[in-house]
């Protein structure tokens, strides 16, 4: 327990540097990042039967036993690039929320992401480790557009209109070997969360509470969870792994009760990821399938309900008259972003021929989790992104410490629907997303 007290300095300045940037991270598949660790990163996420880093953890815990004492810094920037385009113009029929048509972009362009672990032998069976990172969130800052009266928010009402949602993990983990070629591992995951909402204040008639709605500051939501994990060798160089991690049941956002289904609540989805590797000669090869379970969660999976848009009915004079059969924002079937469970296939590869070098590449893709008919609501969060490659490298530099780099392109794509609080055929919404990351590890 020397070497942990050691280090308590440097955690607990990596910590405060997550508290203070935390609310500035965003991620890939849908809000969950690509991968965890510079490594892992750098072969596109895969590596659930791997054991590189201490920040493996957080996709499979049974592999810290093979690492003995270790340590892993990383530091990373990330730069997500979101915008909507709205074609069509506003109906100005009663009952209606139609949109300024035009192209908008999100600003805050660039975030730093760092993340931490360590691993400590208990003996040579046996270890524990811990690992701090973050998840992302959902963060958009959109910019004032030209209304009739003046500038305005998007959504007619103040701006910078935008949500900044970011989560923080800290993972503590037992690893244990089953015999010499098998492990298992579990991890007891605390989690914190920091959301903010601006420029909502025309949805306060839809709102069950419009006092915790939007511009109530940064609030604050804890809890608890856990991750299970299995890896094992079946043959020469071919190696399985699997893990679980459980939905982290969190405290409800109290200052935007209004705004999120059961009173805020803001739940984690729970995700669980297979996989295999084998390694020949200088290759390594990995693939993974990684599900993340988004209708764990009403205030992300709830639907706009066809029968509950305030437009639903014509009037036969023009106009629409509101639904009186409408759920409010902020009850416990209140309306959500409508996301739906993701599937993600990820491969990577790496390569150890080179003296002290290793290179690394990989490739993932999967479907994104909006669908067409809840596109006004994701324009807070367009988390469209279906496709990463990846490119990484380390350099040991002696026996013990290593660096590592990594870099991501997360391919644009956009996705586009109708405005549904709008006339029918009306106007269309189209989001559009690409990112960019990079990525700095030491290991040692």
């Amino acid at each position: 327990m020397k070497n942990l007290s050691n280090k308590n300095p440097l955690f607990t300045i990596l910590f405060l540097v997550f508290i203070f940037t935390g609310s500035s991270l965003y991620a890939t598949n849908g809000y969950f990042s690509h991968g965890y660790g510079v490594r892992y990163k750098s072969m596109a996420g895969a590596g659930v039967a791997i054991s590189f880093s201490t920040l493996g953890s957080a996709t499979n815990p049974a592999g810290l036993v093979y690492l003995g004492n270790r340590y892993d810094v990383n530091i990373g920037l990330f730069n997500p690039n979101r915008e909507f385009t709205v074609t069509g113009n506003p109906s100005g029929f009663d009952g209606t929320f139609g949109l300024a048509p035009g192209t908008v972009e999100s600003d805050k362009p660039y975030f730093i992401i760092p993340s931490i672990g360590a691993n400590w032998a208990i003996d040579n069976n046996s270890s524990i480790g811990i690992a701090i990172y973050g998840n992302g969130g959902m963060n958009t800052e959109y910019p004032s557009v030209q209304g009739p009266s003046g500038e305005v928010g998007i959504f007619g009402g103040t701006f910078p209109t935008g949500v900044n949602l970011a989560q923080l993990f800290v993972n503590a983990t037992y690893s244990r070997k089953l015999g010499e070629n098998h492990s298992v591992g579990l991890s007891a995951i605390f989690a914190y969360q920091m959301f903010e909402a601006t420029g909502l204040e025309a949805f306060a008639n839809f709102s069950s509470d419009a006092t915790k709605l939007t511009g109530n500051d940064t609030d604050n939501s804890t809890g608890f969870g856990f991750r299970i994990g299995y890896m094992g060798e079946i043959a020469t160089g071919l190696r399985i792994g699997a893990s679980y991690q459980s939905q982290l049941f969190m405290s409800e956002f109290e200052e935007y009760a209004g705004l999120f289904a059961e009173q805020g609540g803001f739940n984690i989805p729970s995700s669980w990821t297979a996989g295999l590797s084998y390694e020949v000669s200088d290759w390594l090869f990995a693939f993974d399938v990684q599900q993340i379970l988004y209708s764990d969660v009403k205030s992300i999976a709830n639907v706009i309900d066809p029968t509950a848009l305030p437009p639903a009915f014509p009037d036969g004079a023009g106009g629409f008259t509101p639904n009186p059969n409408q759920v409010p924002l902020g009850d416990n079937d209140g309306s959500g972003f409508g996301w739906e469970d993701m599937m993600v296939f990820k491969f990577g590869t790496q390569f150890s021929g080179v003296d002290t070098w290793k290179f690394r590449g990989g490739y993932s893709f999967g479907s994104q989790p909006i669908p067409e008919s809840e596109m006004l609501f994701n324009i807070l969060a367009p988390g469209v992104i279906e496709q990463h490659a990846t490119f990484g490298f380390s350099k040991a530099l002696n026996e013990k410490n290593e660096v590592s780099f990594a870099f991501m392109y997360a391919f644009s794509n956009d996705i586009s629907g109708p405005n549904r609080f709008e006339a029918p055929d009306q106007q269309t919404i189209e989001l559009k997303m690409n990112q960019l990351e990079f990525e700095l590890g030491f290991s040692f």
